[in-house]
């Protein structure tokens, strides 16, 4: 059985000084919590700092995204040996952001999902509905196109690495949650 994990996507939230802060004001809270995974994903610019500042705790250290490619001429992009260094072990991939702002697609996100796992980092793979899709009764396929489409690929061995987070688009800021049921 997998341990429960609680991600925090910082998105595009806080500065250096600001991650810092947080992160000296959040350890202490965490007590001697074992049964859950706790996993921060600052900014990119934050994560070199916020892996050191983490170095010799029990939370794990993400970024919200990385290219499938392990090098080249891609403005902006950073690679899973780049967010290694920083002291990364998870990477997120496929958030419905990326997906509706960036145009990332299920092969996009199997390229990185491929590309994490062969770096070693362990992939949290977001998958989940608009509320137009739900309304039209196809969570079911869309999800599911989602989720064959990350692991395409994928080795056995590398399935249980991959973390698959459900993400109901449809209740971002509309005051509606998932039931654990829906989940």
């Amino acid at each position: 059985m997998r341990t429960p994990i609680v991600a925090g996507n910082w998105k595009m939230n806080r500065s250096v000084e600001g991650s810092l802060q947080l992160i000296s004001e959040f350890l202490p809270l965490l007590g001697g919590v074992t049964d859950v995974e706790v996993v921060l994903c600052p900014p990119f610019t934050s994560l070199w700092p916020a892996g050191q500042a983490l170095r010799g705790s029990s939370v794990g250290l993400g970024a919200q995204d990385m290219h499938y490619e392990t090098s080249g001429a891609y403005t902006g992009e950073v690679s899973a040996e780049m967010l290694l260094t920083c002291g990364c072990r998870y990477v997120i991939l496929g958030h419905s952001e990326r997906r509706a702002c960036f145009g990332e697609t299920d092969e996009s996100v199997n390229r990185k999902t491929l590309a994490a796992l062969k770096a070693g980092l362990i992939p949290i793979v977001c998958v989940g509905e608009t509320l137009q899709e739900r309304q039209g009764n196809v969570t079911q396929q869309v999800v599911g196109r989602q989720v064959r489409g990350a692991f395409r690929g994928v080795e056995p061995a590398g399935v249980s690495k991959v973390i698959v987070a459900y993400e109901p688009v449809w209740a971002i800021g509309t005051g509606q949650t998932a039931t654990p049921q829906q989940a």
